[in-house]
């Protein structure tokens, strides 16, 4: 699970077994944050919205911006969703993570050496950025 700014850079990265729900890694992610600031908004797709990780986040002051379930009965305020659309920028900084072969397939056997690759992928992309 990787969280990013407004710009796309990486802030955040977590990584773990395919089986748990995205909805509970959204705090190891926020756990693992390379800055100590939250951030001020969170986007997702339809699997975080849950009114259990709308409440945790609102303790920490972070709003959700997620669509609604088929199945939702209280629906959010369309004018969130418009930020919706900026996720994009998410799914390009995957994009960037999956041009590096040792996070496209995972080759190392413990999970703290794949981290350990994702983290360095995140760093070259980050001073990919700045170098211009």
């Amino acid at each position: 699970m990787i969280m990013v700014d407004a710009s796309g850079m990486p802030l955040a990265v977590h990584t773990c077994s395919a089986r748990p729900a995205e909805v509970t890694l959204v705090q190891d992610t926020l756990d693992a944050s390379f800055g100590m600031l939250f951030p001020e908004r969170l986007i997702g797709d339809k699997a975080y919205d849950s009114d259990g990780l709308d409440a945790e986040l609102a303790t920490l002051g972070i709003e959700m911006i997620a669509p609604n379930r088929r199945n939702r009965r209280k629906t959010q305020d369309g004018r969130p969703l418009r930020r919706y659309r900026r996720r994009w920028k998410a799914e390009r900084t995957i994009a960037w993570l999956q041009s590096f072969r040792r996070v496209r397939t995972r080759d190392e056997v413990k999970a703290d050496n794949f981290l350990g690759m994702v983290q360095l992928a995140c760093i070259i992309i980050l001073l990919r950025a700045i170098s211009g």
